[in-house]
């Protein structure tokens, strides 16, 4: 009698597990689209709140769930870093992704991160599509949504740039598609992916709609004069296009074109984000996003966001344009998921890869700290300290990324051992003016760092490929031109973005809590009843989710 009563108990609860099974394959988002705004700072949605129409940020903050206090949690906090972190939910230390571009100290050069010479272009004769993300050493949650659908579905990335369209959607990508700016003005792959461009991606490319957003000049969209977030128009902390006198509006981008690169222009101009969406919006047609019976995935990043942003910096009217403008980009792109894949049946989450500090010229303007770095006097003045100690001036092989690379040959030749040396070259770091904090790989290697801006630079320290000491400037010091602005440190102003959940499986709400940018793939790992990718370190935000 009691054999019956288990096998009739087994056999309910089996039967609840496949009732579960099958209502959480139901309940499941026919796409998920994951949307990165390059170089957008927290305080973009509060500050210009009252400017957005009702359909783009205000309905994703009024109808999803916002995450406040949300925030990178490892240095440099640059694009590829930013898009590997969000869609491996680790940070360096675990993906390998240290910088866009970074010094390789085996192949003794600089590398670009998404290179990769065994590829070749899809979609022209050029060069811009020998890329892959090979690089890349984990999975990231796009690979892991393939993997749980035994491959089904589709994964596709879109961005102006390669990297942030090769990165997030990971090693097992159906497609990944860039533009490839110049005298091209086309939409491209890699053989990595495809042998030719589908159908719909050659239609888009030759009906020529970059030209189309080239035609007219780039002008507010509402009076100046009402911008009154922004600092003045003419002012002496923002780049101009080569052809320009002034950095002000109206940009007159039909003219600028030609002394501009032609096409790249477009990168760096808000239809450049329009064009994304059209984009966006033909792959979702073409490839029938969110149309099969298994979970597809979109991944879009809005790269204009940085160009504007690294040219006119955080406080001008060109950077207010821009997320004006992009509000309505975002607006017109969740009315089309509305009517092609359906209310209820998709999940959007909205972040950034970084944000910016403001110029440090225009702050010391107004009596705040900031001031910039020049790496070549930071090299010729260790250069000279390591000849005054041990006799030689070419210890050092690179300085980059606010990392120094030891010449180890050089090290042997000399009879130096390479930790003592770069003990003492992170002490005279600390003297040179600029620099904040200086630590050794070894001393990275042996400590472990809880909190703090230490703890970030330890999380983005890459014991194989990371250099023999890491640096960390004041804030606000930054190594650029005078003119604009750039990011890449721990700080708040770098590190503070938005993260925003929203659709199917979202509850609606807001959270003062600190998250970290590393959260958002476990979370959707969680939500979509999959496994984490290989190397997560993040958490589940348990608030934003219904179940």
């Amino acid at each position: 009698m009691k054999n019956i009563i288990a096998a009739l108990f087994l056999t309910a609860s089996l039967g609840n597990v496949t009732q579960t099974t099958a209502q959480q394959k139901n309940t499941n988002p026919k796409l998920v689209v994951g949307i990165v705004v390059d170089q957008m700072r927290y305080d973009y949605l509060t500050r210009f709140y009252h400017r957005y129409g009702d359909g783009g940020f205000k309905r994703l903050l009024k109808d999803g769930f916002s995450l406040e206090n949300a925030h990178y949690n490892y240095i440099p906090t640059y694009t590829a870093v930013g898009h590997t972190s969000i869609y491996t939910g680790t940070t360096p230390s675990n993906h390998g992704i240290i910088g866009n571009h970074w010094y390789d100290k085996y192949a003794k050069k600089s590398i670009y991160c998404v290179d990769d010479a065994k590829q070749t272009t899809v979609g022209n004769s050029g060069k811009g599509g020998q890329k892959s993300p090979y690089r890349l050493v984990t999975t990231t949650i796009t690979d892991q949504l393939h993997l749980a659908q035994n491959m089904q579905g589709k994964t596709i990335g879109i961005a102006i740039k390669d990297r942030s369209a090769i990165l997030p959607a990971g090693h097992t990508a159906n497609a990944a598609y860039w533009f490839d700016g110049g005298q091209r003005g086309e939409w491209i792959s890699s053989s990595y992916y495809m042998k030719q461009l589908p159908t719909w991606a050659q239609k888009f490319n030759a009906a020529k709609k970059a030209d189309a957003y080239l035609s007219t000049p780039w002008n507010t969209l509402y009076d100046i004069n009402t911008y009154t977030e922004s600092i003045e128009d003419d002012n002496n902390f923002e780049a101009t296009f080569k052809g320009e006198d002034k950095p002000v509006f109206p940009h007159d981008i039909p003219k600028l074109r030609a002394s501009n690169n032609n096409y790249s222009i477009l990168k760096a101009i808000p239809a450049g984000n329009t064009f994304t969406t059209d984009f966006a919006k033909a792959a979702i047609i073409g490839e029938r996003l969110g149309k099969s019976a298994h979970t597809d995935f979109l991944a879009i990043s809005y790269s204009s966001t940085d160009y504007v942003g690294h040219q006119f910096g955080v406080a001008s009217k060109e950077t207010q344009d821009t997320y004006l403008r992009l509000d309505r980009d975002l607006e017109s792109l969740l009315k089309f998921l509305d009517k092609h894949v359906g209310k209820g049946k998709y999940t959007v989450f909205l972040t950034a890869d970084h944000a910016a500090t403001q110029v440090p010229s225009y702050l010391q303007s107004v009596k705040i700290p900031g001031d910039y770095i020049s790496i070549k006097k930071l090299r010729n003045y260790l250069d000279k300290s390591t000849k005054a100690q041990f006799g030689s001036a070419a210890l050092i092989e690179n300085i980059s990324n606010f990392q120094v690379f030891l010449d180890h040959d050089e090290l042997k030749k000399n009879s130096l051992k390479a930790n003592e040396v770069a003990q003492f070259i992170a002490d005279e770091a600390i003297r040179y003016r600029g620099i904040y904090k200086a630590v050794t790989a070894a001393t990275l290697q042996k400590t472990t760092f809880t909190n703090g801006i230490l703890n970030s630079l330890q999380n983005g320290y890459n014991q194989k490929f990371s250099g023999d000491v890491l640096l960390i400037p004041n804030p606000s010091t930054i190594s650029y031109m005078k003119k604009g602005t750039t990011h890449g440190s721990g700080y708040s102003y770098d590190t503070h973005v938005p993260i925003i959940f929203y659709g199917n499986g979202i509850r609606k709400g807001r959270s003062k809590k600190k998250y970290e940018i590393i959260d958002i793939s476990p979370t959707l790992a969680n939500f979509l009843q999959i496994e984490f990718p290989n190397g997560t370190s993040g958490k589940v935000i348990d608030e934003v989710l219904k179940r």
